[in-house]
């Protein structure tokens, strides 16, 4: 199981490193570099604990249809101008904390530009550039031996208590899936927040090893799987 969450919010850091760290535990944050810098020092404690700093694009481009990205359309990219966004998210990241991410959110989940007969998936991109590419509000879990690195499923964990996600947890178990959880906030309640009640329980169930549970950051878990099906995994920097 990987936990994983969006866009750098200051919540994350706030609340979110206490829990894992009471539990002694690690999650993904997919960050877009420019959101770091409010709280850079805790991104940095984030770091030294152990946490995967994921990459989540420049500028956080999204289908025109939301009115917030509107003047960033992936409508209006093309597959040059989506690899220009990529590579100088990976510098700024790099200045800021000295590392470069090998794990990818789509923003939005989505993984388009152009419009019409012009519309290209950026997927293969990303493959080329990372070790593994993570979509958003999908239907099911990952089969270990089957999934797309680059196309990672991820449930959304923002809103749920731990009544409905503990029977996801226990088909994890059951079927041996790689369930990764996507959230955005960390808080007591909200739009487009990670319950702490939720996330405590799934931290204290996973980190006692009566339950059969590993918790892992994405990169972590991807190399372990892709080295178990023979391809090492490497990563081509932008």
């Amino acid at each position: 199981m990987s936990l994983t969450f969006d866009d750098a919010r200051l919540s994350q850091v706030d609340v979110g490193l206490a829990l894992f760290q009471r539990h002694g535990l690690r999650a993904t944050f997919y960050v877009s570099p420019d959101r770091l810098d409010a709280r850079l020092d805790r991104w940095k404690e984030a770091v030294r604990q152990g946490h995967e700093i994921g990459h989540h694009s420049l500028t956080h481009p999204c289908t025109g249809n939301f009115t917030f990205s509107q003047g960033n359309a992936l409508e209006d990219y093309t597959l040059e101008r989506m690899g220009a966004d990529l590579a100088e998210a990976t510098v700024a990241i790099e200045r800021r904390l000295g590392l470069r991410p090998v794990s990818f959110a789509y923003p939005c989940g989505q993984t388009f530009v152009g419009r019409g007969v012009n519309t290209r998936s950026y997927v293969p991109l990303v493959a080329r550039l990372f070790e593994s590419g993570r979509l958003w509000l999908c239907e099911d879990m990952n089969d270990p031996l089957r999934y797309d690195p680059a196309q990672v499923m991820a449930l959304e964990l923002d809103g749920k208590t731990f009544l409905e996600v503990r029977p996801l947890l226990e088909r994890a178990r059951e079927q041996g899936r790689w369930l990764v959880f996507a959230g955005h906030e960390i808080g007591a309640g909200g739009r487009q927040t990670t319950r702490v009640d939720t996330l405590e329980a799934i931290l204290a169930m996973a980190a006692d090893p009566a339950n059969g549970f590993w918790l892992d950051t994405v990169g972590v878990i991807n190399r372990y799987v892709q080295e178990r099906r023979g391809r090492p995994a490497g990563t081509a920097v932008p």
